[in-house]
Formats: C-alpha cells, sequence, structure tokens
C-alpha cells in the first residue's frame, strides 16, 4: 500500500486531470528529498520543444517501495515520463526495475552523476536525500547577504558602502539590483549606488577601496529602451524626462566623470546577461571570506 501522502497526491493529479478534461502527456518528478533538482532538468529540455502541452506532477519525499510501485502503476494510465531523483540504492533499483517491467520511460537524473563521482574519487556517496538542502555556515552567509543586498539597495543607508564586498555604480535601469542580488547568492555582500547627476555623491563612497567597486556602462540608445518599456509598464507618458534621449546621453557623461574621479573598474553591460555581467564583476574584485562548513547542521524541511 502506497503512503497516504502518495495516495492524496495521485488523487490530486486525477482530480486535476479530470477538472481540466487533459488528457496530454505528464511528466512525474520522484525525489526522496524535494524534487527541485529533477524539476529544473526536465523544465530545461522540455523548453527545447517550444509550448509544448505537457502536464507536471511533483512527488516529493519518496522512500519506500510501495511508493514507487503506485506510481509507476498511475503512470501506465496513459503516456507518462517519469524523471527521478532517488539517492538510496533500494529505492532507485525498485524504480529501475518497475518501469522497465511496465513499459513505463523514466530517466534516472541523480544515478549516472553519483556512479560518475564513484569512479573519480574512489570513495562511496553518502546516500543522504536533501544534503543540497542541509543548513551550514555557507547557507547562512548566503541568507545574510541576500539581505543584506536588499537593505542597501539604491543607497538607502550609505553606511553599506563601507561594509560591502563589493560595490557596483551606474545609472538607472542598467541592472545593478538584480546583478547585486546574484553576487548576494554567490556569498558576497553587495551594496549600490544609483548616479543622479542632481545627487551629490554620499562621502562614503570615497572611502571605499576602488578595487571593490565596479561601474556600470550601457548603449544610450539601449537604455532608452529599457527605460520607455519601464515607463509603459508604470502607465507614465514616454516623453517623460526619464526617457529622453538628451537627457540619457547627460547622465551617462556624468556617470563615466564619476568612474574616473573614483578609479574605479568599469564595466559595459548591454546586452549582457545578468550572470554574465557577474561573472565580470567577479574577476574584477577579491573573493568573499572564506566560509567553513560545519559537520553539524540541520536539514531544511
Amino acid at each position: 500500500m502506497p503512503s497516504a501522502a502518495v495516495a492524496q497526491a495521485l488523487f490530486d493529479v486525477a482530480a486535476r486531470s479530470a477538472a481540466t478534461a487533459a488528457d496530454g502527456p505528464r511528466v512525474f518528478i520522484v525525489s526522496d528529498s524535494l524534487g527541485e533538482t529533477a524539476e529544473l532538468v526536465t523544465k530545461a529540455a522540455l523548453s527545447q520543444f517550444g509550448e509544448a502541452a505537457v502536464s507536471m506532477h511533483r512527488f516529493p519525499m519518496i522512500t519506500s517501495g510501495s511508493d514507487i510501485d503506485a506510481i509507476v502503476l498511475a503512470a501506465t494510465e496513459r503516456p507518462t515520463l517519469i524523471v527521478y531523483t532517488l539517492i538510496v540504492p533500494e529505492v532507485r533499483e525498485a524504480m529501475n526495475t518497475l518501469t522497465e517491467v511496465r513499459g513505463v520511460i523514466a530517466i534516472d537524473v541523480m544515478g549516472p552523476m553519483m556512479s560518475g563521482f564513484i569512479q573519480l574519487l574512489g570513495a562511496p556517496p553518502q546516500l543522504r536525500p536533501g544534503l543540497i538542502h542541509q543548513m551550514d555556515a555557507a547557507y547562512f552567509r548566503r541568507i545574510e547577504c541576500v539581505e543584506f543586498a536588499v537593505k542597501y539597495d539604491d543607497a538607502r543607508d550609505p553606511k553599506g558602502f563601507l561594509l560591502a564586498d563589493v560595490v557596483l555604480l551606474g545609472v538607472s535601469r542598467c541592472s545593478k539590483t538584480p546583478v547585486s542580488m546574484y553576487l548576494a547568492h554567490r556569498r558576497y555582500r553587495v551594496a549600490n549606488l544609483p548616479l543622479v547627476p542632481e545627487v551629490p555623491l554620499p562621502k562614503e563612497i570615497f572611502q571605499v577601496p576602488r578595487q571593490k567597486m565596479v561601474g556600470f556602462r550601457i548603449d544610450p540608445r539601449t537604455l532608452t529602451d529599457i527605460r520607455v518599456e519601464r515607463m509603459r509598464t508604470m502607465g507614465l507618458r514616454r516623453d517623460a524626462n526619464y526617457a529622453d534621449p538628451g537627457r540619457i546621453l547627460g547622465e551617462l557623461d556624468w556617470a563615466d566623470q564619476v568612474y574616473r574621479k573614483l578609479g574605479c573598474a568599469v564595466i559595459d553591460v548591454t546586452n549582457k546577461a545578468i550572470e554574465e555581467t557577474a561573472v565580470r564583476v567577479l574577476e574584477i574584485v577579491a573573493p568573499p571570506p572564506r566560509v567553513e562548513h560545519s559537520s553539524n547542521f540541520a536539514a531544511v524541511e
């Protein structure tokens, strides 16, 4: 007999299908942890097939063969792909056997990767589901950095410039905030300063070591398009000063003057992805403080 949680999950799958009259292909995400890894891989692969109408259902915390049996049996009812990340060998073997016997397509996301590392490292895995979600010193450092980025976004408190690992500078809408948040997830404390000609620079910015500062430069026409779209989404008039090409050229010229005055490195962020810009920033600034991992950590529920 399947567990109550799996029985309820399968009931919900059937109920949703009936409510929407959906009878197309499905993907079952099965994991002995949360299933986030398998779902991310599945969505990345599915994105290569355009607008394919595929329903997706997640089955987390699966640890018994009876649960596997119930899920695989449900997958035989109509075209279903099972994508799974199962760490415990017995449970993974149950999935392999049952899907083969019942003719269900199944993809093992974690198994081949672990086999590769066993060969590479010459050591067995710990076989503990959910290790990636456990809270250690690095996890708490990441949370701290995200909170720091929020607190000191857009120069809300100039003291943040003196506490930050990285200080980003640039005119409005040149991706300072999203890059700050990306770097925060990489465990950097980031503050950013919007450059507006009418607003004097805070005195604290002159006390920041220049190797910690990075200025963002962007093509004026690209910035104009970004600001026009921003104003459209906010319901503002397109002819406002914020998106005026002459005004934007003036802001960018003034930003270049600030960069020269501060002696900081400058990155052209035009048409660059957030990740690409962040990598360039990390090539310039020093690494964040080393975080020692604790052997005593509690799992995230």
